[in-house]
């Protein structure tokens, strides 16, 4: 038997995971925006992260100038808009890929659940 094998990490029912306690978003600028997040999956060098995540309406600034994210929408509406004003509507589904050095706005439109994965500049 082989004994270098890898375990698999499996998660089912993500719009109905348990994330744990909401706290106010920092970085929120608009709703009085509350959120919770629960880490999956974290690679052994710290680089990646793979989550859920969950936040109110309202609207709140993010800056990925030191990673990128993917984010596929698990449930609710959302407006991501880049520095330039340009403006994307996105709903439970939809994928999102903020690269490393994106900067904008979210606007959450109804409490929205996401799964993400975020990757740190090494």
């Amino acid at each position: 038997m082989e004994s270098n094998l890898i375990d698999l990490s499996t998660f089912h029912d993500l719009a109905e995971t348990d994330i744990g306690a909401f706290s106010p978003k920092p970085t929120s600028i608009e709703g009085n925006q509350v959120e919770a997040a629960r880490s999956l999956f974290q690679s052994p060098d710290g680089t990646v992260d793979i989550g859920i995540w969950e936040c109110t309406p309202g609207r709140f600034t993010a800056d990925r100038s030191g990673s990128s994210e993917i984010c596929h929408i698990i449930s609710g509406r959302v407006e991501v808009s880049r520095a330039d004003g340009e403006v994307r509507e996105l709903g439970p589904g939809d994928l999102l890929v903020l690269p490393q050095g994106w900067k904008g706005e979210w606007r959450i439109r109804e409490t929205t659940r996401k799964l993400y994965m975020i990757q740190s500049a090494g």
